[in-house]
């Protein structure tokens, strides 16, 4: 993720199923881990987009 992040990326989501965390990556900022979230918002980046986690956690 850090090597998408070094490239420009403004936003990213690691979504580890197993442990039902997701790790959130934002320029300049620490790694904000995240347990069991029901969704994700696309903040200023997407706006208005937000990905629900639910059937992720249910597989």
């Amino acid at each position: 993720m850090q090597e998408y992040m070094s490239n420009g990326c403004r936003l990213g989501w690691l979504i580890n199923r197993k442990k039902q965390e997701v790790e959130i990556y934002r320029p300049k900022q620490k790694v904000e881990i995240l347990t069991s979230p029901s969704t994700l918002s696309g903040e200023c980046i997407l706006p208005g987009f937000v990905l629900n986690l639910q059937r992720i956690w249910e597989l």
